[in-house]
C-alpha cells in the first residue's frame, strides 16, 4: 500500500472539497519548489547559476520599471504642456476650413450640463515683418473666453497676454518667433506688420489678395517647440476683418469641461446639436498622431527591455537543468509515494517561477528606491535646454503588474523543458 496517497488520481468531489484538494497541491508545490530553492546543493555549481539567474531578472526588471517610468514621466510632461495649448474639445467642419455656427447653436451648446467654458477661434497662414527680419507663423484669432479654455496666459515668458482691440490690435508671439523677427514683445516700440490672404478675391493685381495690418507686441508664450516655432495670438474681431468673414464664421470652437471623465458623454451631447457636418473631438483625436507614436514607442521600449529578461532566463534553464539532475532520486520517490508526472512537472514549474518572481520583486523594490532619489534629489540631470532639468520618472502600477505578467511568463516557459524531463524519470529505488 502506498504511503503517499495517489495525490493525481481524479475523485469525484463536491466543489468545495475539490476546491481544497487543488489548494493543497498548489501548497505542496511551493513548498516542494521553496525547499529545493533554500536547500543547500551538492554542487555548488548550481547555488551559484540561480543566484545569477536571480541576479539577472532583477537588473532586468529594475532597468524595464525605470525606463517605462522615464518614458511615463516625458509622456506626462508631454501632455500637460499640449494641454495648454488644445483644449479639452474642439469643434470643426469636416470638408471646410471655415465653419458656419450660429448663435442659437452656441448657446446651447454653452448650456450643457459638463461645459465651463467656450471659446471661438479663427486661424489662418501669415507673414509676419518686422524691419529687416521675416518669418511665415499661424496667426490665431481669439475671444475674451480663451482664457478660460486655454493655459496659455500661464506660459507667458515676456510681457503680458494682451491681444488689443479693433482699433488698437496687438500680438502675443511663441518664442520661437519672436527670436525669427529679433525683438522683444515687452520692450517693443514698433508694430509688426502682418500680410493675410483675403478669402473669395479674385484679382489679376496680387496685392488687392492680400490684406495687411500692423500690431503691437504685448507678449510672449512658452509651451513647446511645436508652438512657440508656430504660433502667434491677437483677437478675433481685427483677423475676421482682415480675412473678411461673416460675423458667425470662425475655425473652430474650444471647449473647456468641467469633468474630463465625462467627456464621452458631453461629446454625443454636442455632436446631436451641431450635425454630422461637424468633427467633435477630445483632446487625444486633436493629437491622434502624437499619442499614437507615444504609444508605439512605449511598446517598443518594452518588447526591447523584455529581452533582456528572456536572455536571463537562459540561465535559469540551465540551473533547473541541473537541479533536476541533482534530485533525481527525490523525484523517484516522490512518484514511487504517489506523486504522478503532472505534480512532479509542477514542482519545477513552481521552481522557475519562484526563481523569476524573487529577480523581479528585488527589481521592483531597487527601482522604486531610485525613482524615489531621481524625483527628491534629481541624481541625473536632463542636458539641454528644455522646460525641466532631470528625468521626469512616474511610476505607473499598471506597468509594474504588466511586468510581473511578463516575468512569470518567461519563467514558466523557461522552465518547461527542465521540468518535462523531470516528469519523465522512471521510477528505480535500487541501492545507490
Amino acid at each position: 500500500m502506498s504511503v503517499y496517497p495517489n495525490i493525481e488520481a481524479v475523485l469525484i468531489l463536491p466543489d468545495t472539497l475539490l476546491i481544497i484538494h487543488h489548494s493543497l497541491l498548489i501548497t505542496l508545490n511551493f513548498l516542494f519548489a521553496w525547499r529545493y530553492f533554500r536547500s543547500k546543493k551538492t554542487t555548488n555549481a548550481i547555488n551559484i547559476i540561480a543566484w545569477i539567474t536571480v541576479l539577472a531578472m532583477a537588473v532586468g526588471t529594475a532597468a524595464l520599471v525605470v525606463v517605462l517610468s522615464i518614458f511615463n514621466g516625458f509622456e506626462g510632461l508631454v501632455k500637460t504642456l499640449y494641454s495648454s495649448f488644445y483644449p479639452d474639445i474642439r469643434i470643426t467642419a469636416k470638408q471646410q476650413k471655415i465653419m458656419l455656427l450660429d448663435d442659437a447653436t452656441v448657446k446651447k451648446i454653452k448650456l450643457l450640463q459638463n461645459v465651463k467654458s467656450l471659446s471661438m477661434v479663427l486661424e489662418e497662414n501669415v507673414h509676419l515683418q518686422n524691419g529687416d527680419y521675416r518669418t511665415n507663423a499661424v496667426i490665431k484669432g481669439v475671444d475674451d473666453a480663451y482664457v478660460q479654455t486655454s493655459g496659455v496666459k500661464e506660459m507667458i515668458t515676456s510681457g503680458q497676454f494682451e491681444l488689443g482691440s479693433n482699433e488698437t490690435p496687438a500680438l502675443v508671439l511663441g518664442v520661437g518667433i519672436e527670436g525669427a523677427l529679433n525683438l522683444r514683445s515687452d520692450r517693443s516700440v514698433t508694430p509688426v506688420t502682418a500680410y493675410l490672404p483675403k478669402r473669395g478675391v479674385t484679382s489679376t493685381n496680387p496685392l488687392d489678395a492680400i490684406s495687411t495690418v500692423n500690431l503691437q507686441p504685448t507678449g510672449a508664450f512658452s509651451i513647446q517647440q511645436d508652438f512657440d516655432n508656430k504660433y502667434v495670438l491677437t483677437n478675433i474681431d481685427i483677423l475676421k476683418e482682415m480675412l473678411g468673414l461673416k460675423p458667425n464664421e470662425y475655425s473652430a470652437a474650444e471647449l473647456k469641461l468641467k469633468d474630463v471623465k465625462a467627456e464621452a458623454e458631453t461629446i454625443a451631447a454636442i455632436q446631436k446639436l451641431v450635425g454630422n457636418n461637424y468633427l467633435v473631438e477630445n483632446r487625444y483625436q486633436q493629437n491622434r498622431s502624437l499619442f499614437g507614436v507615444m504609444q508605439m514607442e512605449k511598446w517598443a521600449i518594452y518588447g526591447i527591455l523584455s529581452l533582456i529578461l528572456i536572455i536571463a532566463s537562459f540561465n535559469m534553464i540551465g540551473a533547473l537543468t541541473m537541479l533536476v539532475l541533482e534530485k533525481e532520486q527525490d523525484i523517484q520517490i516522490l512518484q514511487a509515494m504517489g506523486g504522478g508526472k503532472s505534480f512532479v512537472q509542477r514542482i519545477f514549474l513552481t521552481e522557475g517561477v519562484l526563481l523569476a518572481l524573487i529577480g523581479s520583486v528585488i527589481g521592483i523594490v531597487l527601482a522604486l528606491i531610485f525613482s524615489y532619489l531621481q524625483v527628491t534629489f534629481k541624481l541625473i540631470p536632463l542636458q539641454g535646454s528644455f522646460v525641466i532639468d532631470y528625468y521626469p520618472v512616474v511610476i505607473s502600477i499598471t506597468d509594474i503588474l504588466l511586468i510581473l505578467v511578463t516575468v512569470f511568463v518567461i519563467g514558466l516557459l523557461a522552465s518547461w523543458i527542465p521540468s518535462v524531463k523531470a516528469a519523465k524519470q522512471k521510477v528505480s529505488l535500487r541501492a545507490q
